[in-house]
């Protein structure tokens, strides 16, 4: 019988219901899609992972520039930090599938066991059974894309080198997303974070990883192992990133008192 991870967050993060969540997923993507039309189908994403009605409108102006390649787009290696569970390195999972209210998603088996190979990447199932950052990315990516398989790896203390080589491997052609799950700023006023996620964006789209770190970005461990990847080797991936959309919950539905920050970031 196929082990599937099933959803931890519904309810709580987003719409238990199937058809409440498409509701709000599709709402949301079809008020990006003006400006999406405007852009090229990327090979990298960042994308916030709070509640949707937090984050999901600055999420959907990302999720909206696949819709193009929604046939072309077979595999998503998928990575988010670890908010519950500590760790070294990079957890993936010994699941077959991963479940929303929406159904299921298989996972590229033959993928996660090419990544386990490296010595960071280690099996940990624990790390995922509850973590929000990957599972409320599911939704989206279910909407925009038809039949694809997911590489979920959740990041802990891991270096920019070592993310790197993990998406290195698993980078492959046009058939691959890379979608990276980062919130930006936490808990300052409206102002502070206005200008904190600013700085953040353009450290982002410049690929100046030693400006990104935990205060400004919760997700910087695998963020600056995608900037790392892409410094690397920019001359032979030639891709540019830029900044999408740029918000805090203090935009969408929250207080301006204490705010967090979310950015939506296409590299195409």
């Amino acid at each position: 019988m196929p082990r599937i991870r099933p959803p931890a967050v519904a309810d709580m993060f987003y719409p238990a219901d199937a058809q409440e969540l498409q509701e709000m997923v599709s709402g949301y993507l079809r008020e990006a899609a003006q400006d999406a039309e405007a852009g090229g189908v990327p090979k990298a994403l960042i994308v916030p992972h709070a509640g949707y009605v937090y984050s999901g409108p600055v999420a959907a102006s990302a999720y909206a520039r696949l819709l193009p390649a929604r046939r072309k787009i077979r595999r998503v290696v998928l990575l988010g930090p670890s908010h519950r569970v500590p760790l070294l390195g990079l957890a993936s999972s010994s699941a077959d599938a991963f479940s929303t209210p929406l159904g299921t998603i298989p996972l590229d088996r033959q993928a996660i066991e090419r990544a386990e190979q490296l010595p960071q990447v280690h099996r940990l199932d624990e790390a995922h059974a509850l973590e929000h950052s990957l599972e409320v990315q599911l939704p989206f990516l279910q909407s925009v894309l038809d039949d694809f398989s997911l590489v979920p790896l959740v990041v802990g203390d891991a270096s920019p080198a070592e993310v790197a080589e993990v998406l290195e491997l698993l980078w492959d052609g046009p058939e691959t997303l890379i979608v990276i799950s980062s919130d930006l700023s936490h808990y300052h006023d409206y102002d502070t974070a206005s200008v904190l996620d600013n700085a953040t964006s353009q450290a982002i789209e410049h690929l100046q990883l030693e400006r990104i770190h935990g205060e400004n970005a919760c997700g910087f461990h695998a963020v600056n192992g995608l900037l790392y990847l892409l410094k690397k080797r920019g001359d032979e991936l030639d891709l540019h990133g830029h900044t999408l959309d740029l918000r805090n919950s203090g935009d969408t539905a929250g207080p301006r008192d204490r705010v967090v920050g979310y950015g939506a970031y296409a590299f195409e």
